[in-house]
């Protein structure tokens, strides 16, 4: 039903409270690198996973099979020393198959709560348009409110806690497609691709007679990932920027081809995400320019289009670059002291 791993490894000797914004730089992009030399040829895929990760978000991977999405998983586990399952949707699954359900102790004659999969830092569900609304609904809870309830009572999950959803975009028989709502719980929609000729050679040959992936070592630890989190909470977002924001999600609102645009949450994951890019640079304040890097996998999942723009041939790629162009970026501090120079 489900595959848990866990990794553990010595404690590293850097702080895990009390960073500065070089810390910050320096721990994100040892976690970058680590990934890569499993990960090839997908350094921006890998960076915006680990944004989401600090950000303490979601990731949906809309993807062909065999492009590394469930490599990329346990490798982000491996390099944090955190913990991952991995549960293989079917139409047959249940609930509790995910969340974990209660088991009849004959001994004590009373029925003890047997975790499920879901409690762990890092859980892949891989084809998730595949199980049933039903099982597809007790992901809700989990990934919105980081808690799982059963049979009156609530349950925290560890921190971290992140899903990386999976689901084949060719392949349509026998799908339930996600809910609205629960394509809104993502923070990003990415596509891992095909790797280039080059990195598909080098990785054919790592992996030729042990996956790589099993002498990944960690470089920081579920605690130091933590205080990055808290860190980049701290990160400031000026009036002019936050305005930028709210107005881009608005703008996704009222585009003639879009019946339904942004909700407030999607104003959330842009500040959170470009918090957290913004202190991948090294910086403690966030650029407009930081808000653009990430608008079109925070945004395009959660519009949707109207039948009469579809027919026209209308894209969500096309309207998200009407709002990159429509909505007019503040002059970041960076802009001021060049226009002043």
């Amino acid at each position: 039903m489900a595959e848990l791993t866990r990794t553990r490894t010595p404690r590293s000797s850097r702080k895990s409270a009390g960073l500065d914004a070089a810390d910050f730089k320096t721990r994100f992009q040892l976690l970058a690198d680590n990934i890569g030399t499993v990960i090839k040829g997908k350094d921006d895929v890998v960076r915006l996973a680990l944004v989401a990760v600090v950000s303490e978000g979601h990731i949906l991977f809309e993807d062909v099979p065999g492009t590394g999405k469930s490599m990329l998983a346990r490798a982000i586990a491996q390099s944090m020393n955190a913990s991952t399952s991995r549960v293989q949707c079917t139409p047959d699954m249940l609930p509790g198959d995910i969340t974990g359900s209660s088991i009849y102790d004959q001994k004590q004659g009373l029925f003890e709560f047997r975790p499920g999969p879901v409690f762990t830092n890092i859980l892949l569900s891989d084809e998730i348009n595949r199980a049933t609304p039903k099982t597809q609904s007790a992901l809700l809870e989990a990934m919105a409110e980081k808690r799982v309830t059963a049979d009156g009572t609530t349950y925290d999950l560890p921190r971290p806690f992140i899903v990386l959803a999976t689901q084949n975009p060719v392949e349509q028989a026998g799908t339930f497609p996600l809910p609205e709502a629960q394509l809104d719980r993502f923070l990003f929609k990415l596509s891992m691709g095909y790797m280039d000729k080059e990195h598909e050679y080098e990785v054919m040959f790592d992996n030729a007679k042990q996956l790589s992936i099993e002498d990944l070592i960690a470089v920081v630890d579920t605690s130091e990932v933590q205080a990055m989190i808290d860190y980049a909470a701290t990160v400031e977002v000026s009036p002019e920027v936050g305005r930028y924001i709210v107005d881009l999600v608005h703008a996704s609102r009222v585009d003639p081809s879009v019946a339904m645009g942004g909700s407030p949450r999607a104003s959330i994951a842009l500040l959170r995400a470009s918090r957290v890019l913004a202190a991948s640079d090294g910086r403690e304040h966030v650029y407009p320019d930081d808000v653009r890097a990430i608008l079109r996998p925070v945004l395009a999942h959660r519009v949707i289009m109207n039948p009469e723009a579809t027919l026209r041939g209308d894209t969500i790629d096309a309207v998200m670059d009407r709002l990159a162009n429509a909505v007019k970026p503040p002059l970041s501090s960076r802009d001021r002291q060049k226009a002043g120079a």
